[in-house]
């Protein structure tokens, strides 16, 4: 399928097992499954709202292995913005994240402060499992000067708020998820849930 100028891209990286898939399925698709499936690359599309005109979120699904360095390179150099999931149940996780964010410094050089990149803990839910305290994850994202939110594709915490934020982040544009007309009620919850996830 060909690529429409009108796509916005977003790349999602992370090891192997730390629930890309997951946040990406739980996103587009509003489902979870358990079992864990190896992922060597996906592509997910989702309407949004552009400048006010109608485009497409188009959701790149990355591989969690490092046999792949010339795709990783091509996904980031057509990537308009990046999520970076590590578990909070594992620390090798966020360490495998650091070689990631350095091919995006590289590729996108100059740019790299006005891409949008967001550092997620994955798998709050499993707090009692814990390696990553919130606040690590927090000092990460303030030495690579980006965003940084905890999530649950299982229990379905922040996921919305997680890309809509990363669609904020963009300044050369006016994005909006088309997913919820009640607004106001929306963001009164995610104020809610936010909090509940970080108190962990």
């Amino acid at each position: 399928m060909p690529e429409q100028s009108n796509d916005y891209r977003v790349v999602v990286f992370g090891a192997g097992g730390v629930g890309k898939s997951s946040l990406v399925l739980r996103f587009v698709k509003g489902t979870f499954r358990d079992s864990y499936i190896p992922t060597i690359e996906d592509t997910y599309r989702q309407v949004i709202s552009c400048n006010k005109n109608i485009c497409t979120l188009q959701i790149t699904d990355t591989t969690g292995s490092h046999q792949f360095p010339a795709m990783q390179r091509l996904s980031i150099s057509k990537g308009h913005a990046f999520v970076l999931v590590y578990s909070i149940t594992s620390r090798q996780s966020l360490e495998e994240l650091r070689p990631i964010f350095e091919v995006i410094r590289e590729v996108k050089g100059n740019q790299e402060e006005e891409i949008p990149v967001m550092l997620v803990g994955n798998k709050c839910d499993e707090n009692e499992n814990r390696e990553v305290p919130h606040a690590e994850g927090e000092d990460q994202s303030k030495k690579w000067r980006c965003s940084f939110l905890e999530t649950s594709a299982k229990n379905n915490t922040n996921v919305k708020e997680l890309f809509q934020e990363l669609l904020n982040m963009d300044k050369t544009r006016t994005m909006t998820l088309q997913l919820d007309s009640k607004k106001n009620k929306s963001q009164k919850g995610t104020r809610k849930i936010k909090e509940k996830c970080e108190l962990m």
